[in-house]
This record gives C-alpha cells, sequence and structure tokens, in this order.
C-alpha cells in the first residue's frame, strides 16, 4: 500500500499502465480535510464559520502539505518517470503534496480510521504549532501589498507562466519586494501567486527575525 501510494501515475505510465497513487490521494484528502476540520472546530470554540475555513486551507495547503513531505523525504521515495525526474519532481510542491495525501489514504486503508486521524494530527502537528502559519498564510498577497506600502513601495508584480497540457497545467509564479524574491507553483495561476506572495513574506520576515537578532 505504501508503495502504491509513493508511485506517480508518469510512472505508471511508462510502465503499461500500472496503478497509481491518484485513487489514494482522492481519499487522503477528506480524510485529511475531516481530521483538521474537527481539531479547528474544537480548539476554537469562539471562532466564526469563514475564520475556521481559512485556517483549515492554511493547513492542508499544497504548500503546507509539501513543506511536511520535505520534512519526511519523501521526494527520495517516490517512483516517477522520467520526465518528472527530468525536470525536478521529486521537489515539486504539487507532487509531494498529492503523496502526502495518498500516504494518508493509504494508512486509513490499512489501519481504521482512529488510527488515521491520530496519523494526521501528529503528521500537521508541526503546522498548527508555527505562530506564523495563520498569519501569513491565510492572505499572503494582501501581507505583501501591506509590507510593500510599509516600504513606501508599489504593489509588487507577478510573473506567472503555465506548463502542460490543459488537463494537467501547472503554474509557476515569481514576485519580487525590496529584492527579496518569492517562487511558488500550483495547479492554477492564483494558486501559484499565493505560494509566490507566502515564499516572498515568509523570507521578509526572517530577515527581520535575523536584523533584530544581529545577525544580518
Amino acid at each position: 500500500m505504501l508503495e502504491l501510494a509513493l508511485t506517480h501515475r508518469s510512472w505508471a505510465y511508462e510502465h503499461g499502465g500500472a496503478p497509481h497513487n491518484e485513487r489514494l490521494e482522492f481519499l487522503g484528502d477528506a480524510i485529511l480535510g475531516q481530521a483538521v476540520t474537527v481539531k479547528l472546530y474544537a480548539d476554537h470554540p469562539e471562532l466564526p464559520e469563514g475564520e475556521l475555513a481559512k485556517r483549515r486551507a492554511a493547513v492542508v495547503s499544497t504548500t503546507a502539505l509539501a513543506e511536511l513531505a520535505r520534512g519526511l523525504s519523501l521526494g527520495d521515495a517516490l517512483r516517477l518517470g522520467r520526465g518528472e525526474e527530468l525536470t525536478g519532481g521529486r521537489d515539486k510542491d504539487s507532487i509531494l503534496a498529492d503523496t502526502v495525501e495518498a500516504v494518508i489514504g493509504a494508512v486509513f486503508l490499512s489501519t481504521d480510521p482512529a488510527t488515521a486521524d491520530r496519523f494526521v494530527l501528529d503528521l500537521v502537528a508541526p503546522l498548527f504549532a508555527d505562530p506564523e502559519r495563520f498569519t501569513v498564510t491565510l492572505d499572503p498577497k494582501t501581507t505583501l501589498q501591506q509590507e510593500a506600502a510599509r516600504r513606501g513601495l508599489p504593489h509588487p508584480p507577478y510573473s506567472t507562466e503555465g506548463t502542460g497540457p490543459d488537463h494537467d497545467r501547472r503554474y509557476r509564479s515569481r514576485v519580487e519586494l525590496d529584492g527579496i524574491i518569492g517562487r511558488g507553483e500550483g495547479t492554477s495561476k492564483k494558486a501559484a501567486e499565493l505560494a509566490a506572495a507566502r515564499d516572498a513574506v515568509t523570507a521578509l520576515r526572517a530577515g527581520r527575525r535575523r536584523a533584530r537578532r544581529g545577525d544580518a
């Protein structure tokens, strides 16, 4: 089951249409969303529905799940086709995030719902523990615009390009503010630009923290 969760469709295509992880990904996405939703509902009785939805989106986003995948070195274990291998598929946010969801689906099918729920909550615990997760991540484009205004600079422009066929379009975006460059990718232009803005805001805040410590 784990091997199936780590098998990308590009590998399956090159091996005679072998099974791949997209069905597990579909299942894992639902299990992840439920576990995170229940935790947020229980932990924050004071928050309205809209705020809960924003926080859930921050935890289950492609960027957040890709962070978790890198922490687990899932990219090293992926079974990828030659094309994805040559274009850096082992470190693509979209592939890594999908793999995390597939692993969650595999855990659910291999154990039981309660075990899968505990697995998900242990997995995403670092995301909930990040103090900036629910500030930077909720609306990073607005945060970046506010940062530009604070520095007396115009709104930062985004450069976004799409690649791949219509049924599997991937977008990469780049944004720059005051010498800081943010990059992101996603399955839509909006998702890629949000990821790029989040990357830039995170870098800007990290720079301020270093400056306060005297490291920069």
